[in-house]
């Protein structure tokens, strides 16, 4: 490690303070510190030092996302293959999936790290790592078959709007991620909707069945897929969101790491089962009859409330308010789903509306906390008068 120590040191050179090209020093500097933890230190204040900042945080992230994003790759190459009736195994699949969803994330990642170094040399400050998790997340929840081209506006409008108009990483209200699968849905509706977007178009199947369950259901259709085939994930989706056992291995990851906040999945999944517990016993059409324990492994629920409404940015930052911001997502997220049919998704719009008031949900937690502790000093002087 200490070759590669010494050959990045000689490399940065040119780029140090008073050098000709010093100018351009935080994009060298993202290299470096990516590699190895920062070797500087805070000159005032008392902080432990630890080897654990944001960008290995990030990767941590990344590593959970890594078992949804190969089942992923695997479900796009069986999805086609399963069109075709063609006989194919595992490779077959896995390489065709590749194929599809590899370019779209090597364009997420060179539109968004490209904004990112501009803002970063033109402000004068280093790097944001956050988008690490940001640029693989936006191409694991679009369809697969969206043209790369949308992938790239989309990205840059959430890097844009969502992220560098508010200063960058740690200062943005809406997660990245989400605002770009929503620019893309209102700006190309017929790309992020229907049946023949959610599975990779074989050119000699005349007519495919690839509509989503919520899809069929807001339709007025039946469901021919079981619970187990909706667990395992190997039904019609966005890329890396149908198989929620995968997810919930990357949510276990994020526990154990105390990267992602168990408050807010338990919350997000109590607030959905019982919304879609409540819509079973009115059950006045498809999408209120479908049991609540389906509602929570299909569609990009699990995906969402796990890797998205997490965002420990956008999201509630108090123990209490991330029970009520978690509850509140599943809730809205089921409200969506029967209620609205043009999107029967919900957890995006779910997990964007809650990113708006998660400021207020702390407020409110935090003033509440202040008024008990008030409430006990009185009572604790009254005592001692």
């Amino acid at each position: 490690m200490s070759f590669l120590r010494n050959k990045i040191d000689q490399i940065k050179k040119p780029f140090a303070k008073g050098e000709k090209w010093a100018k351009f020093a935080p994009a060298v500097n993202a290299f470096d510190t990516f590699m190895f933890v920062p070797n500087h230190t805070t000159q005032k204040g008392a902080h432990i030092r630890d080897a654990v900042d944001l960008k290995r945080t990030m990767v941590t992230v990344i590593i959970a996302l890594i078992p949804a994003l190969i089942y992923g790759i695997y479900n796009t190459g069986y999805q086609y293959y399963i069109q075709t009736g063609e006989v194919f195994t595992f490779l077959d699949a896995f390489i065709h999936g590749s194929y599809k969803i590899v370019p779209m994330i090597i364009v997420s990642y060179v539109v968004g790290l490209t904004i990112e170094f501009i803002f970063a040399i033109y402000r004068g400050h280093e790097v944001n790592e956050g988008y690490l998790v940001t640029g693989l997340l936006i191409p694991m929840i679009m369809p697969v078959d969206i043209p790369l081209w949308m992938v790239g506006i989309s990205t840059a409008f959430a890097v844009l709007i969502a992220k560098e108009a508010f200063g960058g990483t740690g200062m943005n209200i809406l997660n990245p991620a989400l605002t770009a699968r929503a620019f893309a849905f209102f700006a190309y509706p017929t790309y992020m909707s229907g049946n023949k977007v959610w599975v990779s178009e074989a050119s000699n199947v005349d007519a495919i069945s690839g509509e989503t369950i919520l899809g069929s259901l807001a339709a007025g259709n039946d469901v021919s897929y079981s619970m187990m085939e909706m667990f395992n994930g190997s039904i019609p989706g966005s890329i890396a969101e149908t198989s929620a056992l995968w997810v919930g291995v990357g949510a276990l990851i994020l526990i154990f790491t105390g990267v992602g906040s168990w408050r807010i999945m338990i919350g997000g999944i109590l607030g959905a089962a019982l919304m879609g517990f409540l819509f079973n016993l009115w059950g006045a059409n498809a999408l209120m009859s479908f049991p609540w324990m389906n509602h929570l492994v299909v569609g990009g629920f699990a995906f969402g409330i796990v890797f998205m409404a997490t965002d420990p940015v956008s999201a509630a930052q108090t123990n209490r308010g991330k029970w009520i911001y978690g509850i509140l997502v599943g809730i809205f997220c089921i409200l969506i789903r029967v209620f609205n049919p043009a999107y029967p998704e919900g957890v995006m719009l779910a997990i964007l509306l809650m990113n708006v008031f998660a400021p207020t949900i702390d407020h409110y937690v935090v003033e509440s906390n202040i008024s008990k502790r008030k409430k006990r000093w009185s009572s604790a002087q009254l005592k001692t008068a």
